[in-house]
């Protein structure tokens, strides 16, 4: 029996049923909006203004952070936040992002939190809604335990927004002081920082700047100008170098982009992400124990000839890497990070090729914010000595060498740490105390075979103890060279301190690493707490 069905259509051969149009309110079509919104964003205010920006040799917020950051990390926050303002025309002009990118990615490997100040916007300057931004992003950051990184580019206060743009200021500043010592905060100038924003880096841990695009000031100079009658230039004022090698504010200038922010990944790899953790340990493949037998060349025996004690830093830490703060401004201090059998480490030591290695005020400060962030990060710190004392002079005493050196001790004293003492020829006065001597708490100190420890130089104490025989001498010139070398055999012979329980032990030079290494190891687990106290009077 045949059934006879009509209009037959093999199944394969049906004509496809018409896609339903989209509906207005569909997901898929809200998807594409939101997708071109965020091209929108990420594109920024347009070609031309990216392309002014790179005409001023400056890279755009979202470039640096590309260059910061590991490749493909970054999660943006608040990307669509756009200004509340009204008046002078802002209420027409809201763009997304309101001027500052912020948002958190990994630098190899490990949470950094990052905002960034987009200068095609409003030239970067601060408003509400640009604070309230960065304000949650350091409450996250300090929340997570994870280091913060500003890029700054941004022309200060939104003065359109009035006081309001001002109160935002304020909130970055107490979130900075809230989270100093709790995790790292590191400010990187690539563009106009001014006025009240200026004292946003400087609350931080540190500071880097860029030649020719970055300056930092809190009165400009048509200000200076106005008030003062000087003619000066804004680099002039407030450029990287000034404030590199003059004022100290920046701990590093760099003439390009990409090799800042190249070095402050490299900074990061020696923090730890917060006060709470070690600073990372790296597999090492440079012995611990290896000899450094070329350091008895290096440093002279004579205390009046001088060498570089980068040479000396060099030869004990790891694969002769390390990584100086502030290199040129109080150059007669060198302060680094470096590692020892892969651990950190931070290194303070007197540097004879400036200044004869003597302490000043610059070098008291910068060595004693050194100590304190070493301490506060819980890097345990070696401290070099080859110093003829305090620098004398009337500048120096009316301008507070007593606060200032008291800075410095007051660090010393107050860290908790490992802390080695390597006395690697003079120590004289009150500048060795200060160096973390023994007396005011340094765990371990080591000196080697040339070391002199004394009130002051033999030369100058026999003056002073033995200036009637001398001036009663037939010869005084012979009276005066015989009393140094008694004085010298005396109380400055390299095993007095040793004698005395002042010096741990009295080394080679060649087993200098090797020392430092098992001490380090050995102090690791230390623990030592202070009184219980709200916080201590630091000699500012």
């Amino acid at each position: 029996m045949t059934t006879l069905v009509e209009n037959p259509v093999a199944p394969s051969q049906a004509p496809p049923a018409a896609p339903e149009p989209e509906r207005p309110d569909s997901m898929h079509v809200r998807v594409e909006e939101l997708r071109r919104l965020r091209a929108e964003v990420q594109a920024g205010p347009g070609q031309r203004a990216t392309e002014a920006q790179h005409a001023r040799g400056k890279l755009t917020a979202r470039e640096r952070i590309g260059l910061l950051l590991d490749e493909g990390t970054f999660t943006e926050l608040e990307p669509l936040r756009r200004h509340r303002a009204t008046g002078f025309g802002l209420e027409r002009r809201r763009p997304h992002t309101d001027g500052v990118v912020t948002g958190w990615g990994a630098v190899e490997g490990r949470q950094v939190f990052v905002y960034a100040h987009d200068f095609r916007i409003f030239g970067g300057a601060l408003g509400e809604s640009h604070a309230a931004k960065i304000h949650k992003l350091m409450d996250l950051a300090e929340a997570s335990g994870a280091p913060l990184v500003s890029l700054c580019d941004g022309a200060g206060a939104r003065i359109q927004e009035g006081v309001t743009a001002l109160a935002g200021y304020g909130g970055i500043f107490s979130r900075n002081a809230r989270s100093s010592g709790v995790i790292p905060q590191i400010s990187v100038i690539l563009g106009p920082c001014a006025g009240g924003a200026a004292y946003s880096p400087a609350l931080t841990d540190f500071t880097f700047m860029v030649r020719g695009v970055a300056q930092m000031f809190i009165t400009g100079p048509d200000v200076v100008r106005a008030v003062t009658g000087e003619q000066v230039s804004m680099d002039e004022l407030g450029g990287a170098d000034v404030h590199a090698s003059v004022s100290g504010v920046a701990a590093f200038a760099y003439d390009d982009e990409a090799s800042c922010l190249e070095d402050v990944r490299y900074l990061l790899s020696y923090l730890p992400s917060n006060n709470r953790q070690c600073a990372p340990v790296l597999p090492c493949d440079d012995p611990a124990d290896r000899r450094t037998d070329r350091l008895a060349g290096v440093v002279p025996a004579d205390p009046s000839r001088g060498y570089d004690v980068r040479e000396v830093i060099e030869e004990v830490v790891d694969h002769g890497e390390y990584f100086e703060t502030h290199p040129t401004w109080a150059p007669n201090v060198v302060c680094a990070l470096s590692r020892i059998d892969g651990h950190v480490v931070g290194v303070v030591a007197n540097q004879p090729l400036a200044s004869a290695g003597v302490l000043d005020i610059r070098a008291s400060e910068k060595a004693a914010r050194f100590v304190s962030l070493c301490d506060a990060f819980n890097i345990p710190l070696i401290t070099m000595l080859d110093v003829p004392g305090f620098l004398p002079g009337v500048d120096q005493e009316h301008n507070g060498i007593i606060r200032h050196g008291a800075k410095l001790l007051y660090a010393y004293c107050n860290a908790t740490v490992p802390r080695i003492q390597l006395i690697l020829r003079k120590a004289y006065g009150g500048a060795y105390i200060v160096m973390d001597s023994r007396s005011v708490g340094a765990d371990l100190s080591f000196a080697w075979p040339a070391n002199e420890v004394a009130v002051m130089g033999a030369e100058g104490a026999a003056n002073v103890v033995f200036r009637r025989q001398i001036a009663d001498a037939d010869d005084p010139a012979a009276m005066r060279a015989r009393m140094v070398e008694e004085y010298r055999a005396e109380l400055m012979h390299p095993y007095y301190a040793a004698e005395r329980g002042l010096v741990d032990d009295v080394v080679e030079p060649g087993e200098t690493r090797a020392v430092l290494a098992r001490s380090l190891a050995m102090l690791r687990t230390k623990h030592r707490a202070l009184p219980q106290r709200k916080h201590g009077i630091t000699p500012l």
